[in-house]
């Protein structure tokens, strides 16, 4: 069973839309500033809750169980990430070094395969599995938010010291 998806983010919008040809299934909250999102797809929601400082992990909770089910380990280098759902690990990774592809994999023969950028992208998947389908969007906005977040730290006392 292939499922393709897509999505779409406008660009000061903290939300992406999840859809299934023109229909809306599911999407991605992530607030601003906030160590939580919420995501939900295909009538299932889950919340991501992220925890540490230098080294960071985040929770996996189901909404309708309130209940941890799983967690995400970072890689230093922000190119991979394990997901361990209920005692099973499946992997994150990006595909390529512009970092507009990306997938989530493992062993059991579940591959679900992203591309896109921070506004829109596309999902090609062989499972219907909605946690492990929003894990791989959330993964790539954490990624993303933490790349900012550095060039923002690094370029601003350039800039400003340019200005004077």
């Amino acid at each position: 069973m292939q499922i393709r998806l897509y999505w779409k983010k406008k660009f000061f919008s903290n939300i992406y839309n999840i859809f299934s040809n023109e229909q809306q299934v599911g999407k991605l909250r992530d607030k601003a500033f906030s160590v939580t999102s919420n995501g939900d797809l295909f009538g299932k929601e889950f919340t991501f809750k992220t925890k540490g400082i230098f080294k960071q992990h985040t929770e996996i909770i189901d909404n309708s169980e309130n209940k941890v089910i799983g967690n995400i380990s970072y890689n230093s280098w922000m190119t991979k990430a394990t997901i361990s759902i209920n005692q099973k690990n499946t992997y994150w990774k990006y595909d390529n070094v512009w970092n507009t592809k990306w997938r989530i994999f493992n062993t059991e023969g579940i591959e679900i395969k992203y591309e896109g950028s921070y506004s829109r992208g596309q999902i090609e998947t062989n499972t219907d599995d909605p946690l492990l389908i929003l894990t791989g969007l959330y993964v790539t906005n954490y990624y993303w938010q933490i790349t900012t977040a550095v060039m923002v730290a690094v370029f601003t006392p350039i800039l400003s010291s340019a200005v004077r």
